[in-house]
Order: C-alpha cells, then sequence, then structure tokens
C-alpha cells in the first residue's frame, strides 16, 4: 500500500514568529500519527528554524519552489544546493507559479531533473484550469503536463504528483471525491505509458484544491487518492492536525 502523504503548502504566509508559533502548537500532536507522511512547505526564510524545531521528530520540511541553475546571476532565486539539507521535499509546477511567474512545462521540467540531482523529493503540481475543464480538456491537459514535466526523467523513485484543478484553489469550490479520483486515475495512467504500471502503481498522487477538515475523509476514500497539498487549512493548528489525523484512520482501515 501507497504510504499517505499530507503536505501543508504555507504560500506566502506566516511571518517567522508566526511560523514558530504554529509548528509548537501543532508538533508533538502531529509527530504521534502514525501511518501518513507529514510535511510542511514554509516559505524559505523559516526553513532553518523550523528544522530545528522539528529536529528528532517525524515531521519532514519541504520548499515551495526553487530554481533550476545551481548558482548565478537570478537575484531572488533560490538553488537545489541551498535547499540540502534544509528540506526533504520541494513543491514544483504549482498553478500560481505558472500563472503569476510564466512558469512553462519546461521550466517545471527542468526544475524536476535538478531537484532529482540534488536528492530532493518533487511534488510536481499539475491541473487544469476551469475553462479547459468545462471544455471536456481535463484529460488532455494533465496528461500533457505529466508526460511534459517528465520528459527524458528516469523513473523517479522519489516523485509525489499533486493533482491540483486550478478552479479549485483557494476558492472553496473543491472538486468531488469521484471527480479528484478519476482525474488522479487519468494521471496514474500517464505515468503508465511512461515507465509502466509497476511504477504508476507506487507513484502517490495527492489531490489539493479547497482541502479542509470538513471534505478530506471523502477524498481519502477514494483508492486512487494517496493524500493532500494542503493549501490555507495548513496554516490553522487544529485544522491541520485533523486532516492527518482522518488520513491515517482511513487509509489505516482500507
Amino acid at each position: 500500500m501507497r504510504l499517505p502523504i499530507i503536505a501543508g503548502n504555507w504560500k506566502m504566509n506566516a511571518t517567522l514568529k508566526e511560523a514558530i508559533d504554529l509548528v509548537r502548537e501543532m508538533t508533538e500532536r502531529l509527530d504521534r500519527i502514525k501511518g501518513v507522511e507529514k510535511v510542511l512547505c514554509p516559505p524559505f526564510i523559516s526553513l532553518a528554524t523550523i528544522k530545528e524545531l522539528i529536529t528528532g521528530s517525524s515531521i519532514k520540511l519541504g520548499a515551495q519552489n526553487m530554481h533550476f541553475e545551481e548558482r548565478g546571476a537570478y537575484t531572488g532565486e533560490i538553488s537545489p544546493s541551498m535547499l540540502i539539507g534544509l528540506c526533504d521535499f520541494v513543491i514544483l509546477g504549482h498553478s500560481e507559479r505558472r500563472h503569476y511567474f510564466g512558469e512553462s512545462d519546461e521550466v517545471v521540467n527542468k526544475k524536476v531533473k535538478a531537484a532529482l540531482r540534488a536528492g530532493l523529493k518533487p511534488i510536481l503540481c499539475v491541473g487544469e484550469r476551469l475553462e479547459e475543464n468545462e471544455m471536456g480538456r481535463t484529460r488532455e491537459v494533465v496528461t500533457t503536463q505529466v508526460k511534459l514535466a517528465l520528459s527524458g526523467v528516469s523513473p523517479p523513485e522519489e516523485l509525489v504528483i499533486a493533482y491540483e484543478p486550478v478552479w479549485a484553489i483557494g476558492t472553496g469550490r473543491p472538486s468531488t471525491p469521484e471527480q479528484a479520483n478519476d482525474t488522479i486515475g487519468i494521471i496514474r495512467s500517464a505515468i503508465a505509458e511512461l515507465y509502466g504500471e509497476a511504477i504508476a502503481s507506487e507513484i502517490r498522487i495527492q489531490y489539493g484544491g479547497s482541502v479542509t477538515s470538513g471534505n478530506i475523509g471523502g477524498f481519502m476514500q477514494q483508492p486512487e487518492i494517496d493524500g493532500a497539498l494542503v493549501g490555507g487549512a495548513s496554516l490553522k493548528a487544529e485544522e491541520f492536525l485533523s486532516i492527518v489525523e482522518q488520513t491515517a484512520a482511513i487509509k489505516k482501515v482500507r
């Protein structure tokens, strides 16, 4: 069985003090939850401090982005080597990076390759926009994004994929669990075309998009969904803890 993974993407939220307070509020209880990989993805400025706070626990850290170059004249960017030793995971290709910062599938592909070379575990985000969904292009869009992002990539043992329909992110309008499960099945089929059924069956695929403690249960009941990439709810200790606890209970039963 694939180990479920719940990752909290804090986005551009939480000062250093707020980050410390939030982690301290969650660490003990979060550490006790078994059967789920737990990942916190704070802003870059908090990574080193949070790493110290969670040392010795089962909680992992992830960065929200990185550049594909190792060094150079890229003001404001963070390289893969700068993240080594600070975190285990890195979110790549998030729709906000694609939309606000113009990241193409080709750029995402370079980042995936750079992360794997550095020993970082990519959380690769894919998902269709509302108009693409309404036009019936979901299969086409997510399949293309997966194949372009993984072009030239050897079978990736340490890859996580997050299906995040753009129309559901931060809108309070999540996909239905059944819709998400169907699309994640499409994504898994695309991976199978690249690497074969065996590898496709092992890669974990999360759902993301307006995930809360109130709807996580429905998503975790679905067989193809291996966890969640949580946005706003990850900034509230009780919400995030409940999401992880429910995931552990449901996936353990299954």
